[in-house]
């Protein structure tokens, strides 16, 4: 359920007065027990989100569905997770599109992966490699938890990403996204399984990580100038006159690499870059 009055099995996120968080799975007759005392689940099965349990300390909750981001950040997980701030970059500008089929390595614990499954919909198709099968497992538990079951539109595979051709694809895709420790490795596979103008996207944490990428990419000569960047996120406290930025912030996670596939034959232009004074 996305909405609606709460039902037995769903995900709540209890919330008390210092916005610490607790994940339940609302059961009939269940329990969550505290310092602060008890919450009985038949108090929160059948109530709508937004709605306020008392525990019987006296102790109030604030009760909502896990949303996404809920779910990744706390979902148990096998591989270092792409965070929130970074997948809403992929989506936008990776511009994945519903009925989009969308190649991605490694599968990792599974984060990204489910935000792909929802943007590109039923229509669509998600191919997720990992060459862990422990990785895998992770992935696919945290999908099948979140969604309820396997979604039938991904097709998560364990193996080598430099040995994927069309055919495993059962052709061409739209948009290529790798998280991996050398995808410098593996431009020659992204070219062949990539169609003209699609997208190709890389998370890569470290600055030769970065830089290596980069070179790989324009000695290819089969895609346009590559972009890259990291995204900063900082909170801000907002209470009257005390507004100031929070002490602590999500700063460097990784770096977003972007590029487009060109058509067959075309050689990129020469970037021209400002002369050295």
């Amino acid at each position: 359920m996305y909405s609606g009055p709460f039902q037995p099995g769903d995900k709540v996120q209890l919330t008390d007065a210092k916005r610490r968080h607790f994940t339940i799975e609302l059961v009939p007759g269940g329990q969550f027990h505290s310092h602060k005392g008890i919450v009985e689940h038949d108090d929160i099965i059948g109530a709508d989100e937004g709605s306020v349990v008392e525990s019987t300390l006296g102790a109030d909750y604030l009760c909502f569905r896990h949303l996404l981001v809920d779910h990744v950040l706390s979902m148990p997980r096998g591989a270092a997770v792409i965070y929130p701030k970074d997948a809403a970059q992929i989506l936008v500008e990776g511009d994945i599109f519903m009925g989009a089929r969308v190649l991605e390595a490694g599968a990792g614990s599974g984060a990204l992966t489910m935000s792909l499954l929802r943007a590109v919909g039923p229509e669509g198709r998600v191919f997720s490699y990992e060459i862990r099968d422990d990785h895998l497992a992770f992935a696919k538990d945290n999908v099948a938890e979140y969604f309820g079951s396997h979604p039938e539109w991904w097709s998560p595979r364990l193996g080598d990403f430099g040995e994927i051709t069309r055919e495993d694809l059962d052709g061409p895709v739209d948009r290529v996204i790798l998280d991996m420790v050398e995808p410098w490795h593996f431009i020659d596979t992204v070219k062949d399984v990539l169609i003209p103008g699609g997208v190709f996207m890389t998370y890569v944490a470290t600055v030769p990580q970065l830089m290596n990428i980069m070179e790989a990419i324009r000695e290819a000569k089969c895609f346009t100038e590559p972009r890259a960047w990291e995204t900063l996120l900082r909170e801000w406290k907002v209470e009257g006159l005390a507004t100031r930025p929070e002490h602590r912030m999500n700063a460097h996670t990784a770096f977003l690499v972007w590029t487009r596939r060109l058509a067959d034959g075309v050689v990129p232009p020469r970037p021209q870059r400002r002369a050295r004074r």
